[in-house]
């Protein structure tokens, strides 16, 4: 038996040098004087792309070796193939899908776009799409496992890495020819790329924060889906105590996406009619809003270029497209104000322009370079709705708002939760470190599949535990870790498990978060009723509690009188 396995070792070992050294082929010729050219037989591919599948690809890039969620598969024919959703990780690259047939991979300016199916690939730069290089690739673009999977020799030759492969310790490893290039380039706008999101028009009512929160959403969703939300639905269909007139702010919209009350689509509440109809479902679910540091141009440059469109917010003295301000160049369509108002406009960040003129603006800011926004005053504002905004305008990039995750409607089955109005303020012990939980009640046979909850400052740590059969929290020292990351940004985050937990029809089950948010005192957020009336929160729906060492443990309820923002998701056992 020994001698067998290690016949086969050999084997594959050969037949990986092979590879190797002749490239990665459906047939390797093997021409010797006097003889015709051959192929080793297809079923030889087989077995070593099997074996090194089952063993496993390390991925190393730039000399880091790479942790990735869905691995690097060798093909048949002995070709790599890199999963769509790692191509940021391994490449910092974005990628998205034209048409649903057409990927499309930029990076550094340089755009290398492949139909499903092709074997060629194309190249160019973004600011010269004229000139187009054609590569031939050994395998196609094909889909693997729900998602397509890229030939990795397409990917170094489009983003200037060398490749290779080390069968013994199967380990692929890219190597920058370009190591000190950057990832973003210098300008980029949405217009340009098919990602940009319709402009709309607000009319008198003040709800340019609903506008500017869908069209954001809208946009991250470009261009594989196509979606027109009802801003009406968002702005009346939520649990805060204001009218259209009053106004609103990102965490509103936060609140409302998060807790599935919406997005609902357009045409099933129509804008401007100040009635909005009951009963009706999302169109999508919302499970992850990022929130990125103040005045942090990179990220937000980061974010619109991966992700999706920025929502931020302007001060103006204009109330629409038609009135003047001093601060805003009709003919260029460029704004900036310099001075100390608080904003009062929501905008959504769709692009930028690092040498847009600063003679541009009506009053020249310190230098050159603007974001390209997306406003809610129709087309006849700036460029059909869109409109340049300086870098150096006082309050644009100090609030930023990313749609950074949205899963289809069925995804969950069910959502358990107590704070509809989100995150209104913040509780903990004057450190760092706390304990938060919520006990639900399992409405039918489940399985829990994971759990959400706010990071409220960068660079939060986690751990999620869950208790089954929590009667208390005298239960929870029986708790179990599920769970355990570090979160980049604040916001809002689903967490999934490895592993659903079972639930029985009628249990009451806890799940429990340990956060370390460096710098706060007060890490848990909470939803309460805040000094400014806008929310009425029922307390009575909801059993949470917080610690500090996860021992002790106080009632929010009746000591604080809050709820703690943490929710759970649930799959029917049924239908699983």
């Amino acid at each position: 038996m020994r001698r067998r396995q290690f016949i086969i070792l050999l084997t594959v070992l050969a037949l990986s040098f092979c590879i190797l050294k002749f490239g990665s082929r459906l047939a390797v010729e093997d021409v010797r004087e006097g003889d015709t050219a051959g192929s080793y037989p297809a079923e030889w591919y087989e077995m070593v792309s099997r074996e090194t599948n089952e063993k496993g690809i390390k991925v190393v890039v730039d000399g880091e070796e790479k942790k990735l969620k869905t691995p690097v598969r060798m093909a048949a024919t002995g070709s790599f193939l890199v999963p769509e959703s790692e191509l940021r990780e391994l490449f910092s690259c974005s990628a998205h899908t034209y048409d649903e047939t057409i990927l499309v991979m930029e990076k550094a300016g340089r755009r290398a776009s492949i139909a499903i199916g092709e074997r060629q690939m194309t190249l160019c730069q973004d600011t010269d799409r004229e000139h187009e290089e054609t590569i031939s690739l050994d395998y196609p673009l094909t889909v693997k496992q729900g998602q397509l999977a890229v030939p990795a020799e397409g990917l170094a030759q489009a983003f200037d890495y060398e490749m290779n492969w080390e069968a013994e310790e199967s380990v692929l490893s890219f190597t920058s020819r370009n190591p000190e290039e950057q990832v973003l380039p210098r300008a980029y706008d949405y217009r340009t790329v098919g990602r940009a999101p319709e402009v709309k028009n607000q009319g008198s009512l003040g709800t340019c924060w609903a506008f500017a929160s869908l069209m954001a959403l809208e946009s991250s969703l470009l261009p594989e889906q196509s979606f027109d939300f009802s801003e009406d639905h968002m702005s009346i269909r939520n649990s805060f105590q204001m009218d259209q007139n009053d106004g609103g702010d990102y965490t509103m919209s936060m609140a409302y996406l998060l807790s599935w009350q919406g997005p609902v689509l357009e045409e099933e509440d129509p804008y401007g009619d100040s009635w909005s109809p009951e009963g009706i479902s999302p169109a999508l679910h919302l499970q992850e809003i990022q929130i990125l540091p103040e005045k942090d141009y990179e990220a937000v440059k980061e974010a619109v270029y991966f992700t999706g469109g920025v929502q931020s917010s302007l001060y103006t003295s204009m109330a629409d497209g038609e009135e003047s301000s001093d601060y805003y160049n009709k003919e260029t369509g460029a704004y900036c104000y310099t001075g100390d108002r608080r904003p009062n406009h929501d905008v959504v960040i769709i692009g930028w322009d690092d040498e847009y003129s600063k003679e541009n603006f009506p009053v020249q800011p310190e230098g050159d370079g603007a974001f390209i926004c997306a406003n809610s005053w129709g087309g006849a504002f700036g460029e059909q709705g869109y409109f340049y905004v300086s870098y150096y305008d006082t309050n644009i990039g100090i609030h930023n708002i990313v749609y950074s995750r949205a899963d289809a409607a069925n995804h969950y089955d069910k959502i358990y939760q107590t704070d509809l109005c989100g995150w209104a303020g913040q509780l903990g012990y004057g450190k760092e470190d706390a304990f938060f939980a919520n006990i639900y009640q399992a409405e039918e046979e489940e399985e829990l599949w994971a759990a959400g909850f706010y990071a409220t400052d960068e660079n939060t740590q986690y751990e999620v535990y869950v208790v089954n059969d929590a009667a208390g929290s005298a239960d929870f020292g029986r708790r179990r870790s599920v769970a355990r990351g570090k979160l980049k940004h604040a916001g809002y985050y689903t967490i999934d498990f490895p592993r659903p937990v079972s639930l029985k029809a009628g249990e009451r089950f806890a799940v429990i978060v340990n956060v370390r948010t460096p710098g706060s005192v007060h890490p848990v957020a909470i939803e309460y009723n805040a000094p400014d009336k806008k929310t009425k929160v029922d307390i009575s729906d909801g059993e949470g509690y917080i610690s500090l060492r996860g021992t002790a443990w106080d009632r929010v309820e009746t000591e604080q009188s809050c709820n703690v923002c943490l929710k759970a998701y649930t799959r029917r056992m049924k239908d699983r």
